[in-house]
């Protein structure tokens, strides 16, 4: 089987009319579309030669940010005001496939990095096309943007959708990332706000010379890959980098693949497929080809008897109770997770490149 090919039949089986790509089809909760998650589902989908897709998910992100104007334009001026924000305040983080709010059960909604990683990814396909943005994607991405530059030192969920009191390096980077890309497509004023999250990351992120997971605290977590591979708030080869990466490796790489944090207890803590294929895109960015062609080795093993790759492999495991525990409590690990498959495209293009 051709696991690029498959992936993206996946990833295309995934995608409602309506633009959006479910998490997971498979998996009650992941029954949604998600910013983050889309945002590199798009990015893996322009690279494999599926721009339509891309641009189908985009129309859908700019259209669910649109119907939401009133929302972000108040959420601003709270902001500017110094005023808390209510749950009626803020974008949510997961929407139905054909754009409503998610709301059937409570969710963790206030998360920043999805919207910072989509600007990204818009900003991404307009490179990788050679065509500018529809006049309403760069209209839905000022908003977001907006929203982004008014609420970024606030504490929020996490990227795994925990620790809201907390502010998170990774979020960090993901709006710099997209605050700094759509500066440099539209030459507007977004820079400026990036250049100040990252003099915050670096002042205040960085701990015994390599980043944190979060502020105040003194382990790493998989995602601080993305501060440089693909947010480029540091360079892959930047000392505080490659400390993280090597922290990342010695308390996060038991097996082959890569856990998220070193106290994470979701089905057990296993290791995740798309922070392993992550992590392959980091080595590939450096010239590693090796390290990262194991990675891909140990991603493509992964797959299942149907070419269809899960969220995380409960081998290894931080705590394996916890892996009993969430199997009776919503069902067997993810599978396929349409991220997973979307960085493997990634990590395949990434090695491929010259």
């Amino acid at each position: 089987m051709d696991l690029f090919q498959h992936s993206v039949e996946i990833i295309l089986g995934g995608q409602d009319p309506s633009g959006s790509y479910v998490a997971c089809p498979n998996f009650p909760v992941y029954r949604y579309s998600w910013f983050r998650d889309g945002a590199f589902i798009a990015y893996g989908m322009d690279l494999a030669g599926q721009p339509e897709s891309a641009a189908r998910f985009h129309a859908w992100a700019a259209r669910a940010i649109l119907a939401r104007r009133e929302l972000v334009t108040g959420a601003v001026q709270h902001a500017r005001l110094g005023l808390p924000l209510g749950p009626g305040d803020i974008l949510h983080t997961r929407y139905t496939l054909d754009g409503r709010d998610g709301t059937r059960e409570e969710w963790p909604n206030f998360q920043l990095d999805g919207f910072g990683t989509w600007i990204w990814a818009v900003c991404q396909h307009a490179v990788l096309t050679g065509q500018p943005l529809p006049a309403d994607w760069l209209e839905a991405a000022g908003l977001a943007a907006d929203y982004l530059a008014s609420l970024w030192q606030r504490p929020c969920y996490d990227c795994w959708e925990e620790f809201p009191e907390q502010v998170h390096p990774y979020t960090l980077g993901s709006i710099y990332g997209g605050l700094q890309a759509l500066g440099s497509l539209t030459g507007g004023e977004h820079k400026k706000t990036a250049q100040a999250i990252r003099e915050f990351t670096l002042a205040r992120a960085v701990s015994a010379g390599r980043f944190v997971k979060a502020l105040g605290r003194m382990d790493v977590d998989g995602s601080l890959i993305g501060l440089s591979i693909p947010y480029g708030l540091v360079g892959p080869d930047d000392r505080r980098m490659k400390a993280t990466i090597a922290e990342i490796e010695r308390t996060l790489r038991q097996g082959g693949g890569v856990r998220r944090y070193a106290t994470d207890t979701y089905y057990g803590g296993g290791e995740w497929v798309q922070l392993t294929a992550w992590l392959g895109w980091y080595y590939a960015a450096c010239g590693q080809t090796d390290r990262a062609d194991a990675l891909l080795e140990w991603v493509e093993a992964h797959a299942d008897r149907g070419g269809a790759l899960p969220e995380q492999v409960p081998d290894h495991l931080i705590d394996p109770p916890y892996y009993d525990i969430w199997r009776q409590r919503w069902g067997e690990i993810a599978t396929p997770l349409l991220w997973s498959h979307a960085k493997y495209l990634i990590l395949r293009h990434a090695l491929a490149a010259p």
